[in-house]
């Protein structure tokens, strides 16, 4: 076998997006738009140096793009005020080459005493902006609309061919981690041939690249839970579109993965019907016979978002994936499975880790562990590192363990001791936290660590749901969504 190759994470972002860029010059012959000796001609790289690529990306993913760090590497860079003047240049004149545009840009870099760029550092800037945002700057918002809002109504003919995300705020009121009433939304990736569902997220945030980036990581990924079947990488996954930091890296994981993204905007309809569908089945099936539902007019005591999300969680796995579809007349879980189907699968689990949260403030690795969430993280390869600093990516959905990265590479999976028997969501540390806060402030002479709290909080699960069935439990607790 030959050697293992490296993840994304394992690269800085500038790599990263040096990577994009020639993708993006060979994007249209890996999609049979042109043949290489046309983007040659177009682009001033050469035919073989364009092949070398293609068959780098064919092999590697995305990685096989990525050059690897070199004491020149500075010479490549483009001074930002170069950079906006160049993408100025380019969406401000239709018809002009890059020949064009590049001579333009020479003359204003005199003129300002800046470093002039090479035309092939031109040539790449204008390759990375979307042919969308071109027709947007060049002919207006009606033409954008007409050429690029198209619906094109296809079915999918097998599983994971097509998926599809979508959010949508639910008709339940639930209590927060504060105590407090609210609406959460819900984010759900959906396949397209069998309606399974491949993934969900539940939380009170506002819809955004974060939160379908998370959903995508636990989709593509095998769930713990074996009743829970549906994972493996889709070839074709509809999203809405970001411009936040998360949906780059949605878009590199997906890259990587040979996945075709289609990004939507927010608000503007792209042939959803089915997962409108999907939302209209948790009304009227789930949620209408839960305390809080907002078409009940007497509700007793509300239930909080961990409480909703294990009822959702079992509504989906062994109800929903086991009706018949009106449509497909089968059972999704069914339909999935359909003739022995066998999922696409990552290499590794490392290859989805640019979908998780990252931590903007590097990490301390201290004597007893990383200090995070008012936890403490620990695993004997941090023992080698007391003193440096780390990044952290983590699922909010389960802060039981955290990834850890020492200068952008993966180092280890870093467990909390306190909690590592249980599965524990971030909003559950939050609400542990504000019950502590609460004691000190009532001077409670028995006071509870937040670890304490928790782990009492799960057990007080665990005994409930052991006096209400007599089933067998998986041994390892920790995860159910992922």
């Amino acid at each position: 076998m030959g050697k293992e190759l490296p993840s994304l994470t394992s690269y800085s972002e500038e790599q990263r997006q040096i990577a994009m860029e020639k993708y993006r010059l060979i994007e249209p012959y890996i999609n049979r738009e042109k043949n290489l000796k046309a983007i040659a001609e177009e682009s001033g790289v050469s035919k073989r140096t364009l092949h070398y690529w293609v068959s780098k990306y064919q092999q590697f993913g995305l990685i096989g793009l990525i050059r690897k760090s070199r004491t020149d590497s500075g010479i490549f860079k483009v001074e930002n005020e170069v950079q906006e003047e160049i993408k100025n240049l380019i969406l401000s004149h239709k018809r002009n080459s890059v020949t064009s545009i590049h001579r333009k840009i020479c003359e204003t870099c005199k003129k300002n005493n800046w470093k002039q760029p090479s035309y092939y550092q031109v040539y790449a800037i204008s390759k990375s902006l979307s042919q969308g945002l071109k027709k947007l700057a060049y002919e207006g918002k009606k033409e954008y609309q007409n050429t690029y809002d198209l619906i094109h109504r296809r079915e999918a003919s097998y599983p994971n061919q097509i998926w599809q995300a979508d959010h949508t705020p639910l008709d339940i009121i639930v209590l927060n981690e504060k105590g407090k009433p609210e609406r959460p939304w819900l984010t759900i990736i959906l396949d397209d041939y069998s309606r399974a569902v491949a993934g969900y997220f539940l939380t009170f945030q506002d819809p955004s690249a974060i939160q379908t980036s998370l959903v995508l990581h636990q989709a593509i990924w095998r769930k713990r839970n074996p009743d829970w079947q549906i994972c493996g990488i889709p070839e074709k996954f509809y999203t809405d579109h970001g411009s936040d930091f998360t949906s780059n890296h949605l878009e590199q994981v997906a890259i990587d993965l040979k996945i075709n993204l289609v990004f939507s905007t927010v608000g503007v309809p792209r042939g959803r019907g089915k997962i409108e569908r999907f939302f209209l089945t948790i009304n009227q099936l789930f949620l209408q016979d839960l305390p809080g539902y907002i078409g009940n007019q007497h509700s007793p005591a509300l239930l909080t978002l961990k409480e909703l999300d294990d009822k959702l969680s079992n509504f989906i796995i062994y109800n929903y994936h086991h009706r018949v579809h009106g449509t497909t007349k089968k059972e999704p879980i069914k339909a999935w499975n359909n003739s022995g189907f066998l999922p696409n699968m990552p290499d590794s689990l490392e290859s989805l880790d640019l979908l998780l949260l990252n931590v903007a403030k590097p990490r301390k690795v201290h004597s007893d562990g990383i200090h995070f969430q008012g936890l403490r993280y620990i695993d004997t390869n941090l023992a080698a590192y007391i003193g440096e600093t780390v990044i952290i990516r983590y699922d909010p959905r389960d802060i039981a363990e955290i990834r850890v990265f020492y200068q952008d590479k993966y180092l280890c999976t870093a467990i909390s001791p306190e909690i590592s028997d249980y599965q524990v969501d971030l909003k559950d540390i939050v609400s542990a936290r504000n019950k502590v806060r609460k004691n000190l402030n009532k001077q409670i002479d028995t006071r509870r660590t937040v670890a304490e709290e928790i782990a009492l909080s799960q057990q007080k699960d665990l005994e409930n749901k052991s006096n209400k069935s007599d089933s067998k439990k998986s041994k390892l607790k920790r995860y159910f969504n992922e």
